[in-house]
């Protein structure tokens, strides 16, 4: 599985576990303020995928804003990766 559908997975069981209903469908462009989670559902987002891939990007990287698309946060997660692997 890769990195945009583990996120795309793990937005599904959070929305599930937090009683959230996302849009459908989640694409590139898709405005994360937008997609259906919460504030507190994306907290419970970054700890699953934290979980699962072993990393947070939002406290290992030095970001400094917040992505706006599903593709910024994708890219966060996948830049977190690259990093850990080296």
């Amino acid at each position: 599985m890769n990195i945009e559908q583990t996120v795309k997975r793990a937005m599904h069981d959070v929305a599930e576990l937090s009683d959230c209903q996302l849009i459908e469908p989640i694409k590139s462009d898709t405005l994360l303020l937008q997609s259906g989670l919460d504030s507190l559902g994306y907290a419970m987002l970054v700890a699953q995928l934290e979980e699962e891939l072993g990393i947070d990007p939002f406290t290992e990287l030095a970001i400094t804003v917040y992505p706006a698309t599903f593709a910024e946060f994708v890219a966060v997660y996948a830049k977190g990766l690259e990093q850990q692997s080296q």
